[in-house]
């Protein structure tokens, strides 16, 4: 679905499953920058929305997702996992309730499976779920903004922001008073500075929550009654998890990015030295240089110098070994 603000000048597309959104305006730092101090926005209408409404809506998707939103109070936003029998990571939720309505956006090229898995554990509960792509269009207001907010738009707020749930057909309206835009690429920036992970690119088919630091902020250790809790409890309780979320600083003066799924090894081992890891995102940033979030095995030191391809890497610790 190509968003009508890839008309805007200057406006260049994203690739991959980013496509139909603007990487970019032409200035990525200007866009870095201005989302940093609180201004403009970033088009996030590649990404599916879904809607549970009914009674039941809350109690029931409290049995199926990996965060306790039994009792969520309207307004509050919250993120949530569905796992694997295994406990392996299968999709992530952005969820806020408005009072009538759970609103829930989630990666590009999900949300079809999402809404059949939904669909399918219904059985007896009162509750009705809807994908609200379509007609619906995902828009991402960064911390400090003051843009307006139309009157009956549901609304996610979070540290790192508010996530609008526009009317797809007032897209490009609200857009023109809404302050300059932000590309992808910018907000991607933002995202790996604050070491947030992202299904489909810090996950891959055997990921499991506790590698990534989903823990507590998308997965809830004191409720059971969902698919993957036995995995999840077994490693807190028992056990650590086979791989750990890293922050890398790369060598700025490489002139391309590490792409991802690019091997990490340990840089005392030389040029044929085993792959302990990956990147799984890198990026361009603005102040700190060219940085990426890894995944690497659990008991490399904390303090061991990593290259990355050919790129010299440090590393900062994201989930603890």
């Amino acid at each position: 679905m190509k968003s009508p603000l890839l008309s805007l000048p200057g406006a260049v597309s994203a690739e991959g499953v980013d496509e139909g959104v603007a990487a970019h305006y032409g200035d990525l730092f200007r866009e870095q920058r201005a989302l940093a101090d609180g201004t403009g926005f970033v088009d996030l209408s590649h990404r599916g929305v879904v809607t549970v409404t009914g009674e039941d809506r809350l109690s029931w998707l409290h049995l199926l997702l990996t965060q306790a939103v039994s009792d969520l109070p309207a307004g509050q936003a919250t993120e949530a996992l569905i796992l694997s029998a295994n406990g392996h990571i299968e999709h992530a939720l952005y969820l806020v309730d408005d009072g009538a309505t759970v609103w829930a956006h989630v990666e590009p090229g999900t949300r079809e499976a999402l809404v059949g898995y939904l669909e399918s554990m219904k059985f007896f509960y009162r509750v009705e779920v809807a994908d609200r792509t379509d007609d619906i269009a995902l828009v991402h207001l960064p911390a400090g903004s003051i843009a307006a907010v139309p009157e009956g738009v549901a609304v996610r707020e979070t540290p790192y922001g508010r996530d609008l749930f526009l009317p797809r057909a007032e897209l490009a309206e609200w857009a023109a008073q809404a302050g300059p835009p932000a590309g992808l690429l910018a907000y991607e920036a933002l995202r790996v500075e604050q070491h947030r992970p992202r299904l489909g690119f810090e996950t891959d088919h055997r990921t499991i929550p506790h590698e990534l630091g989903w823990i507590g902020s998308a997965v809830h250790l004191q409720k059971g009654c969902y698919r993957g809790q036995e995995t999840v409890a077994r490693v807190q309780n028992l056990g650590k998890p086979p791989r750990r979320l890293v922050f890398l600083h790369l060598d700025g003066s490489e002139v391309h990015l590490p792409p991802q799924g690019t091997g990490i090894r340990l840089a005392d081992d030389g040029p044929d030295g085993r792959k302990i890891g990956f990147i799984t995102t890198s990026v361009r940033h603005h102040e700190l240089g060219p940085v990426a979030l890894a995944l690497v095995k659990r008991n490399i030191p904390v303090d061991a110098h990593l290259v990355a391809g050919d790129t010299a890497a440090a590393q900062e610790t994201v989930v603890a070994p």
